[in-house]
């Protein structure tokens, strides 16, 4: 886990937790720009797969400096919806697994966000799945979007229910398109479209941050 310079004196805001799973998602999130955060910054590498995240998720919110953090679920996805292309982000309106779903906070705040953050991307808005393995092949992939689901993830839906499970606080989810139906990736890094997709989650950290400040202003 690493950490963004800040303080959780007074006048500061509860901290922002980033939840991803992968190495290589970790460091395109830590190499991002990190000014505009509204108070410290926290990237957590969970691991792979639910039980993973589930776990450091739960682990590291129980620590004092993260008690009270929001927390957005980001790295990359599988794409479900035809026309889906690699680079594409998907903003969750909540992410379902078999255990229930999640509803996300401010979505279309953070929608928009990522939209003026990366105006020359196709930004996606609507059920993220969660899954305990890699999604593969036309028919998994056409079922998981009959279901209404337009990505699909191992991470996400267990993250921001452990991050609820912990307390009550704002928890969004993030991807970014790794592979689609016309554009299955073999091996990340590899091919063009996982080039494109860890340039695009460099990218998006101000938009993370400009939905963190969102949630500091009063409601009417």
């Amino acid at each position: 886990m690493t950490r963004n310079p800040g303080s959780n004196g007074p006048g500061s805001s509860a901290p922002l937790l980033i939840a991803c799973a992968l190495g290589i998602e970790r460091f395109a999130l830590r190499g991002g720009d990190r000014s505009g955060a509204a108070g410290p910054v926290l990237v957590l590498r969970t691991g792979m797969g639910p039980e993973a995240a589930d776990y450091a998720v739960a682990r590291t919110l129980a620590e004092g400096p993260a008690k009270d953090a929001a927390v957005i679920a980001s790295g990359f996805c599988a794409g479900l919806a035809a026309g889906m292309h690699p680079g594409d982000l998907v903003v969750a309106t909540e992410t379902r697994d078999r255990r229930g779903s999640t509803p996300c906070t401010g979505a279309d705040v953070l929608a928009d966000a990522v939209a003026r953050a990366l105006p020359e991307r196709a930004v996606h808005t609507g059920p993220l799945a969660g899954s305990d393995h890699v999604v593969r092949g036309t028919a998994e992939r056409a079922a998981l979007r009959a279901s209404g689901a337009i990505g699909v993830d191992m991470e996400s839906a267990a993250s921001l229910a452990s991050a609820l499970r912990t307390g009550p606080r704002p928890v969004a989810a993030v991807r970014v398109v790794v592979d689609a139906p016309e554009h299955e990736l073999l091996r990340l890094g590899t091919l063009s479209g996982g080039i494109s997709a860890f340039r695009v989650l460099r990218q998006v950290l101000p938009a993370f941050y400009e939905w963190h400040r969102s949630l500091l202003l009063p409601r009417r």
